[in-house]
């Protein structure tokens, strides 16, 4: 059989895996984790079969806003380590087969960052104009504030200046400039610089964000992330910029590139839109949603795809549900008014929302076998739960779970195994990474099942979302099934236990 790959898409079947060093292990006792833990402990995720590394921001910070408040885009904090303990990391990585990549938060500074001091201390200081400044507010100033507990504006007052800073996010997060060139060619440097020391692309945050700044004569910004995306592959052909683009399906698109069938943006989206329809799938046990969004949600570009995932470092966002859906998820998943945030969100992890370890571990065989690029948050593959005790969306980004790891490490029926066992087949099944997805439809509203063909391979799959054995049809599709889970033979007709979930193969005689 043959299977249709491309080396420089390593991207398109890796397993991406997000961490944070500063929680992920402390090796010095100093109640920091640090580079030089995250090496100790690089071992674990080579055995969990993870292809490439997401670093959360490293950076030198005050740490207001959990390192996305940056002092230096050229530096490692301090109390991570050294840009040699980095350089060490990636080389480690690489030696086990792991790109790294890491968040590029340029759509604003920390107010503490040099150029934003220097911006600051007078109206007429070559940097003034690297950031966004206004005399007055706009009548609008209050639409638009993503963190509602504790901004009221976009705009804040320097009162030495006696002008108002765009910050889209927290008043000490002033957002950049990027009508500005120089700003431009700096965030270039930037990625060349880290891209010289080893990282294979980047995690582009709150692309909408930095690419809407409100100045006159702004360029296209769509020109802008396509010279972005031209810069990174003249320094590495093999780079990818993996963006943060909460739209509509319609609108992400636009975020891909390219009006000839070939993207020349970003490489890959997160598909929040299926993300969110998954749990409200998941909330009342019927398919429906989900399978309808992955039916709508448009064939990126070539050599483009989704991102998959089932949470990341942020609150579970449910803004593109309706308001009575979100509720729905809401009741099923966070019915305390201190598991929401935001009114949009869940600030809790799966294992604790789903309640049953058999249920959790579907809902990671819907990851590994959707079609897109899976994207683990560290921790999901030792059951972490979220602390409520934490402030926001801290409460899902505590310490790593060493203990957990090492209970569940020899253990086959833990999640862990069952994470390794999920990757190791995703990997075996190019047809979920590079081929054409199709739902099935099924008489059951609990089941999501689907296929995806590419070069005479196929292999189907089928999910029990509800809590009630189901039986599914699959002799729609032709072929000699085999269980590619167990290696066994299989049959057409299957049954699902509840919450259970089956991958085969179907292959052709002759």
């Amino acid at each position: 059989m043959k299977l249709t790959q491309t080396a420089d898409l390593w991207w398109k079947n890796a397993v991406v895996y997000c961490l944070d060093v500063e929680t992920f292990h402390d090796s010095d006792g100093d109640g920091h984790g640090d580079f030089r833990g995250l090496i100790d402990k690089i071992d674990h995720l080579h055995r969990l079969g993870v292809t490439c590394l997401w670093l959360m921001p490293f950076y030198p910070t005050p740490d207001r806003d959990d390192g996305y408040d940056i002092t230096d885009f050229y530096g490692v904090d301090p109390r991570l380590g050294t840009l040699g303990d980095f350089v060490e990391f990636v080389r480690t990585a690489k030696d086990r087969g792991m790109r790294v990549i890491a968040d590029l938060v340029v759509n604003h500074t920390s107010d503490q960052h040099p150029w934003f001091q220097e911006a600051r201390s007078s109206r007429d200081h070559p940097r003034r104009d690297w950031y966004v400044w206004r005399d007055e507010p706009p009548a609008d100033a209050e639409q638009g504030v993503v963190f509602p507990d504790k901004e009221k504006s976009l705009w804040e007052l320097d009162k030495k200046t006696k002008q108002y800073f765009l910050h889209r996010f927290y008043k000490h997060q002033p957002d950049l400039n990027v009508a500005n060139p120089e700003v431009r060619d700096e965030i270039a440097r930037v990625m060349g610089f880290w891209m010289e020391l080893g990282l294979s692309g980047f995690r582009v945050d709150a692309v909408p964000f930095l690419l809407e700044a409100p100045v006159e004569d702004l360029p296209d910004p769509h020109d802008y992330l396509c010279d972005l995306r031209a810069f990174l592959s003249r320094r590495n052909g093999e780079g990818v910029l993996l963006g943060e683009v909460n739209l509509p399906y319609t609108d992400a698109m636009a975020y891909f590139g390219g009006s000839d069938g070939v993207g020349d943006e970003l490489h890959m989206c997160f598909d929040f839109i299926g993300m969110q329809q998954m749990y409200l799938s998941l909330a009342r046990k019927d398919a429906s949603p989900l399978a309808h969004a992955l039916k709508e949600r448009p064939q990126p570009p070539r050599d483009c795809h989704w991102a998959t995932f089932v949470r990341n470092h942020d609150e579970l966002i449910l803004d593109k549900l309706t308001e009575p859906e979100r509720q729905e998820v809401f009741a099923a998943f966070g019915p305390d008014e201190d598991m929401q945030l935001y009114g949009r969100g869940l600030r809790r992890r799966l294992p604790s929302m789903m309640g049953d370890p058999q249920r959790t571990k579907m809902v990671y065989s819907l990851l590994f076998s959707l079609p897109g690029t899976p994207v683990l948050f560290y921790g999901e593959e030792v059951g972490m739960v979220e602390d409520l005790s934490q402030e926001d969306r801290l409460s899902v980004r505590t310490p790593m779970w060493w203990d957990a790891a090492d209970e569940q490490r020899y253990d086959p029926d833990s999640l862990l195994a069952w994470v390794r066992l999920l990757v190791e087949r995703y990997r075996e099944c190019p047809e979920l990474a590079w081929g054409k997805f199709q739902v099935i439809d099924s008489p059951e509203a609990a089941v999501f099942a689907h296929r995806c063909d590419i070069d005479g391979g196929t292999v189907v799959v089928a999910h029990n979302l509800g809590d009630t054995k189901v039986k599914v049809d699959l002799s729609s599709v032709d072929g000699v099934f085999t269980d590619v889970l167990t290696g066994a033979p299989a049959e057409a007709k299957i049954t699902l236990e509840p919450y259970g979930c089956r991958w085969l193969r179907a292959e052709v005689a002759g």
